[in-house]
């Protein structure tokens, strides 16, 4: 018999000891009026594993466990007001700074084989940023448009494991191309960005570093063709097109007049036609197209994050108040992945955190249950009868 929850469980994933540094580092447990960090990060926890809709729920619903708060390490439950009250005071760099450390030492420490690029030996960043609409009149810190709120998830995601390896949180109005040079890459590895990042001075940046990009042209891009290759081999690839070329104009300044590489795919099942843009002579054209392709994973990401966790709506209204919210919720998809890969049982992350969610104060052993949620059903005798002895 199992005497631990699921939650208990999940919060055993994360390393006391190294809490303890990071709040020291923060002094978060300063002023804390009972309710200290430990507790804080299970509130929130449950928040997102729990899809609590206020600081009430949370609140009662950490009530609703009396008797078992001590395996959580958690004294006392906090008050809706005592949650409010943290939200808005205690520092959300506290969090920020324990995803990265459970990145570091929980989720990077394992292998993680890629399900696609495998002829690719580099490393492969995916770079994007994702709106999270606010109500102005509530939240009036998050300027964005004259009358709608927003806060902008500027995100560089790992491929290998599809976990943010940066993020940084702005108001709505700060575009991407802002943030792009906020992230140093290291040399040789590969960025993918959509054509809202193709800002020539950055891009010539990434190639005087070593680094390789791949992207799509912005439509008024003005260049001139160097070489061209067509064939009927590479049209059976989707490739109507490879061109080396070169910038003109200001853009090519900007850049710094190396060349360039420019594909013209065709994607048959959307009939739509794509041009990437590279600064890698060497790679096949039908490599570059699918490196392009998998930019689509942070996009996933977003998905995830959004609509399994507790982002598309928040507990408090301060502006520290929604920083903890995201940060946390970049813990929970953290635990939720690492569980994920650990599983025997191909798990789909929404199944997941569903399962989680509905088994959340359930005394069982988490470890064993990923392996085979299900039960079997009871093996029928020769005669069809239910088999009760065996022989």
């Amino acid at each position: 018999m199992v005497n631990l929850n699921v939650f208990s469980q999940i919060l055993s994933l994360i390393d006391r000891e190294l809490f303890k540094v990071l709040v020291a580092k923060h002094k978060s447990d300063k002023h804390c009026k009972g309710i200290n960090s430990w507790t804080h990060l299970a509130s929130m926890l449950f928040c997102h594993f729990s899809s609590a809709d206020s600081v009430r729920d949370i609140s009662n619903g950490l009530r609703s466990t009396t008797g078992n708060l001590n395996h959580l390490g958690v004294g006392r439950a906090p008050s809706k007001s005592n949650i409010s009250y943290i939200n808005k005071h205690r520092t959300h760099e506290l969090f920020k700074d324990l995803y990265f450390s459970l990145l570091d030492k929980l989720w990077q420490k394992d292998t993680h084989l890629r399900k696609d690029l495998t002829q690719l030996k580099r490393k492969v960043y995916l770079m994007d940023a994702s709106i999270i609409p606010l109500c102005l009149s509530v939240f009036d810190w998050a300027k964005f448009r004259s009358t709608k709120g927003a806060v902008k998830l500027h995100t560089v995601l790992d491929y290998d494991g599809c976990l943010p390896v940066f993020m940084q949180i702005t108001d709505g109005k700060v575009h991407e191309s802002q943030r792009a040079g906020s992230y140093s890459f290291s040399k040789g590895s590969v960025v993918v960005v959509d054509r809202g990042y193709v800002d020539y001075n950055w891009l010539g940046d990434l190639d005087s570093r070593g680094c390789y990009f791949v992207t799509r042209s912005k439509t008024n891009m003005k260049y001139n063709v160097i070489k061209s290759y067509q064939s009927e081999a590479l049209l059976e690839k989707g490739i109507i097109k490879d061109e080396i070329i070169e910038l003109s104009g200001p853009s090519a300044d900007r850049y710094n007049s190396k060349p360039l590489r420019l594909i013209h795919f065709w994607d048959s099942s959307t009939d739509n036609q794509y041009h990437f843009l590279t600064n890698n002579i060497q790679w096949k054209a039908s490599l570059v197209a699918n490196i392009y392709k998998q930019r689509w994973q942070i996009e996933i990401f977003f998905k995830h994050l959004k609509q399994r966790l507790k982002i598309s709506s928040f507990v408090g209204t301060s502006e520290n108040a929604v920083m903890i919210q995201i940060w946390t919720s970049l813990i929970g998809i953290l635990l939720l992945k690492y569980l994920q890969k650990k599983a025997k049982y191909d798990w789909n992350l929404s199944n997941l955190v569903g399962f989680i969610r509905m088994n959340i104060f359930v005394k069982i052993n988490i470890w064993q249950w990923i392996d085979d949620p299900f039960i079997r059903p009871p093996v029928k005798g020769k005669n069809g009868q239910l088999q009760i002895f065996s022989d």
